[in-house]
């Protein structure tokens, strides 16, 4: 059934602002009129045939807006408050949908609830989304469901959300200052390469003698800047298109997951944070009651790279036989050492949960520690190498200027 959004006057002659559901725009009006509710303004919010009739796959999928990972955890938050304040499922969902920032979300929960009044459950209807719901997600509420304590499962998943989004907020805030500073750094490169340098070095064309081999690279580099951008510009969409299309083939995806890895500083950087969110995941599957089994499988997709995966699904297959999981990461050699000695612990105690996340609060602090101490290190050697490139310009410069002088004497 079509949801409609309005802005409306009641008895009293105050704004009101809510969502309804009818057959038609019409009807909707009515049911508001019905309760003394005066309409000012309706929108369709999202209607079930229309979107079915209208749905294009290939290019829904290029043009459609996402929904961000904040929104979801705001939605789980409110929705596990509202279940534990004594709402049902479907009237807590109800709620929530004019309360979403983005039209794509209201269309989501819309047919999220329009699911479940036909019959199916809330982990079947979130399944339909796979691209805005994970497995995990999915399958916490499944278990959550299951056991009568959804709103319990709610609350830790919003709890993993924020985290997962706080850490990542701390990483981006500590590299926005070394990054702005790189391409402003490169931005006054290309001005003075482009626009100051050949002002200068025309007064060498009249000199009619060899100039030194720094001034001859500089004039060439500054032409190319000049006249040849489009061919820089050119070479970088290339580059990114091709590493674009070697990302979606099976062997190149191999291939930069296997570099990554292997990169001095950055590997190491990577292989915890892959690891800090295979232990939360993990732990957090295992406290509401997913087997470790079908835990494995659902982590192996969310640490983001193919090698970690693999050495996790070979685990799942040990596992699966009656062996150990430290022991099967361990034969990997990928899992840092403190992280399989915790596992093991984990295992031989029946704590694996507490000590899984014990090594997801410690690969988290590291990664923040290591992220903030390299952005530090970066603004210094982005002004260093700003520095010696302005450094040879001013030299390739000064150098025939100081063999015109000694010519003169």
């Amino acid at each position: 059934m079509p949801i409609y959004e309005y802005s409306a006057l009641n008895i009293k002659g105050k704004t009101v602002n809510d969502i309804i559901d009818a057959e038609s725009i019409g009807a909707a009006r009515q049911k508001l009129r019905a309760a003394n509710i005066y309409p000012t303004s309706i929108k369709e919010v999202y209607d079930t045939a229309s979107a079915k009739k209208d749905e294009i796959p290939y290019l829904s999928r290029l043009f459609s807006q996402k929904v961000k990972q904040p929104e979801i955890a705001m939605m789980t938050r409110q929705l596990a408050t509202l279940l534990a304040a004594g709402f049902p499922l479907v009237s807590a969902i109800y709620t929530l949908i004019p309360q979403s920032g983005s039209a794509i979300f209201k269309r989501i929960l819309s047919q999220i609830k329009d699911a479940i009044e036909e019959g199916s459950s809330f982990a079947d209807a979130l399944a339909l989304y796979p691209d805005t719901f994970s497995d995990m997600y999915i399958n916490m509420v499944r278990s959550g469901e299951s056991s009568g304590t959804l709103e319990l499962v709610l609350e830790r998943l919003a709890d993993i959300s924020e985290k997962q989004q706080a850490l990542n907020n701390r990483i981006r805030s500590a590299l926005t200052y070394p990054v702005l500073m790189f391409i402003m750094g490169l931005l006054v490169l290309y001005f003075l390469l482009a626009y100051v340098v050949p002002r200068i070095t025309t007064i060498f064309s009249d000199m009619g003698q060899v100039l030194p081999a720094p001034t001859r690279f500089l004039i060439a580099t500054s032409e190319l800047f000049q006249s040849g951008w489009w061919v820089i510009l050119l070479g970088i969409v290339l580059i990114m298109v091709g590493f674009s299309r070697l990302k979606k083939s099976d062997k190149g995806m191999y291939w930069y997951d296997k570099t990554k890895l292997s990169l001095p500083g950055f590997g190491n950087l990577t292989t915890k944070l892959a690891v800090a969110r295979f232990a939360r995941t993990l732990g957090t599957l295992l406290e509401n009651g997913v087997s470790l089994l079908q835990a494995l499988r659902i982590v192996k997709n969310i640490v983001g790279n193919r090698l970690i995966a693999e050495s996790i699904e070979t685990a799942a297959t040990d596992v699966e036989k009656g062996g150990g999981l430290g022991k099967s990461l361990e034969a990997a050699h990928i899992f840092p050492h403190i992280s399989i000695q915790m596992i093991q612990v984990g295992e031989q105690s029946g704590e694996l949960e507490t000590l899984l996340h014990k090594v997801a609060d410690i690969y988290e602090n590291d990664v923040e520690t290591t992220v903030v101490g390299l952005s530090t290190l970066l603004e210094p050697v982005i002004i260093l190498f700003m520095g010696v490139i302005v450094l040879f310009i001013v030299l390739s410069i000064l150098l025939p200027i100081f063999e015109m002088n000694q010519l003169i004497r």
